[in-house]
């Protein structure tokens, strides 16, 4: 043993200690919390990872050296008590602690590290991030961190739980393997045993779980750590973990049943009280109508309705450009007691979206809006039967000749006044699917389709015969799963048929030569029997950060990045010696 600790072992953490230890010896550990020193007794606060607990020194009591020793204790350094739990009485009870109503009386106390002057105070909320990523390790200590790190252990433990349950096995696919860019940057490994030559980190396990249903594993998942080195955002990191799963022999319901199962029992786990319930389906076609997002935030009721009806004898300017593309509008209930510059700024939201502005209308005695003189009484009238806008209600409306800025415009605008307006409840959790994506997506710059998910994506069977003709109509058998607005996961039916996979990636002007170039293993697996599959990756972190309530992902990971791809704590990345670079056959070049 140890002999910091000899003679020493603890018996309670420190919000463990309770009514039913009354009267008994306990031995605690931990972190000053505080120290308090009234002359003759030394009151201490000792925290662990469980909570608070007070210990009292008595000089009559533990003897003076050990009375001095807690007087000099400076906070966060680690120490040890040994005493009898007492009850505390009247005023001296503090309900705000789980343990507030006992203290421990102390008969011996170890002083186990002093801490040296903080780098900042740790309850300071002003203190810069820098400086927090800095010490992270001091970060870690607070009680909310804690919790949220414990509450994504009990994630991951609920999820291997439930799949083990359903029949997944675990299986770890490599780290180092070969570049298949999936959109954003790979993340580079030089060989030093193949010089010039190079390993990428994964982006996500996408062609090894294939494989691994070609290898007749059945059902396969991990908890997989995923690199990519792109710009990152408070939902981002350049390393994050996937819940990866993938399952042979199914169509996309099973896929969409067992994902739920998961994502509920992560509910009941982590909060007993949340309602289980079966989650709303959703085309993409109608998440963009109604939401103006592929991620709709159901948090939010007002819903954007087309109202090109209402203007189709209007001769006003304003509504010309809308109505061979959409007018649509939202009713925002009392959002009429926005003054002029919070309606500005939504107007600002809309721009940003390419929009070329928003109109308003407040319906009363008078009427107020920017588009009194766009508007005659017979149009005002439908308007507000159309969105059942009652007086002092604000309504909001976009009109373009490109109904995919309307819609997201509009959609972001939605956002931006549930916010201003507090409807987004982050303790209230509003999942659903969302399913039907369009295959392609029109590449305007290089004037060519690419694939909205990846190429090994099935289409909807009906609608295969498009392909060539109107591959514009052709959906995905895609799916994702969004909580509050945020896309929690993304996952499709895969292409078993080689056929079918050479005609999509002629589709996408990839070259056979090409394809086999870059997903050459894969291809030749699939020669050999590949059985009808398809899988779903929910995101750990994103997951973890909602249920936590929290405001980004740093706050549900122990070492996260900054925003610049940094970890400031241990200065990485960093440069390296020469002899390690002509080991990998590498020289640094000056940047252009």
């Amino acid at each position: 043993m140890s002999a910091y600790l000899a003679g020493w072992k603890r018996t309670h953490l420190c919000a463990a200690v309770a009514n039913a230890e009354i009267n008994t010896t306990v031995t605690v550990m931990g972190w000053v919390q505080k120290r308090r020193n009234l002359g003759g007794l030394v009151f201490i606060d000792l925290r662990d990872y469980t909570g608070i607990v007070q210990v009292v020194v008595d000089a009559a009591r533990a003897g003076q050296a050990a009375f001095d020793e807690a007087g000099d204790a400076r906070g966060e350094s680690v120490m040890a008590f040994r005493g009898t739990v007492s009850a505390r009485v009247g005023n001296q009870i503090n309900k705000e602690l789980k343990t507030g109503h006992v203290e421990i009386l102390c008969d011996e106390l170890k002083t186990l590290s002093q801490c040296a002057v903080l780098p900042y105070n740790l309850d300071d909320p002003r203190t810069s991030d820098a400086l927090k990523y800095k010490h992270r390790y001091l970060g870690l200590r607070s009680p909310e961190l804690q919790q949220n790190l414990r509450m994504r252990h009990k994630i991951c433990r609920t999820v291997r739980d439930y799949l083990d349950a359903q029949g997944f096995c675990e299986i770890e696919t490599p780290m180092l393997c070969r570049s298949t860019p999936e959109g954003a940057r790979d993340y580079l490994v030089p060989s030093r045993v193949s010089p010039g030559q190079f390993y990428a980190l994964p982006q996500s396990p996408q062609i090894y779980k294939q494989l691994l249903m070609v290898s007749g594993c059945d059902r396969y998942y991990q908890l997989a750590r995923c690199f990519r080195d792109e710009d990152l955002r408070a939902d981002r990191q350049p390393e994050f973990t996937q819940i990866d799963m993938e399952m042979s022999f199914v169509e996309q319901e099973d896929v969409l049943e067992v994902s739920e199962g998961m994502i509920n029992a992560v509910f009941a786990a982590v909060s007993p009280g949340h309602e289980i319930m079966q989650w709303p389906r959703m085309s993409y076609a109608q998440a963009m109508e109604q939401y103006g997002s592929d991620k709709p935030d159901m948090r939010v009721e007002m819903l954007l309705q087309t109202v090109n009806s209402v203007f189709a004898a209007s001769e006003h300017p304003l509504w010309q450009g809308g109505k061979n593309g959409r007018i649509a509008a939202i009713c925002v209930p009392e959002g009429g007691k926005l003054t002029r510059k919070e309606i500005d700024a939504l107007a600002e939201v809309a721009k940003t979206y390419r929009a070329g502005g928003l109109a308003w209308y407040v319906p009363g005695e008078p009427p107020r809006g920017s588009i009194l003189k766009a508007l005659s009484d017979a149009e005002a009238t439908d308007l507000c039967q159309v969105l059942k806008a009652n007086n002092n209600d604000l309504v909001l409306i976009i009109s373009d000749a490109d109904y995919n800025i309307t819609s997201t415009a509009l959609g972001h605008v939605r956002l931006a006044v549930a916010e201003k307006l507090d409807m987004l409840n982050p303790a209230v959790l509003k999942p659903l699917w969302v399913t039907e994506f369009p295959f392609f997506e029109h590449d305007r710059e290089n004037d060519a389709y690419i694939a909205m998910h990846h190429p090994f994506t099935m289409p909807m069977e009906q609608d295969i015969p498009l392909l060539e003709t109107r591959p514009q109509d052709v959906r995905a058998q895609a799916y994702d799963i969004v909580i509050n607005g945020t896309e929690i996961a993304s996952g499709s039916i895969r292409i078993h048929d080689s056929a079918l996979q050479e005609r999509m990636f002629a589709l996408l002007k990839i070259e056979r030569e090409e394809a086999w170039r870059r997903f050459g293993f894969l291809l030749e697996a699939f020669r050999y029997g590949p059985p009808p599959h398809g899988g779903i990756a929910p995101g750990l972190d994103r997951l973890a950060m909602l249920l936590c309530g929290a405001e980004s992902i740093r706050d549900v990971v122990a070492f996260p990045k900054m925003q610049n791809a940094r970890d400031i704590m241990s200065d990485a990345p960093n440069t390296v010696d020469e002899e390690q670079l002509g080991v990998l056959g590498l020289k640094i070049e000056e940047a252009k």
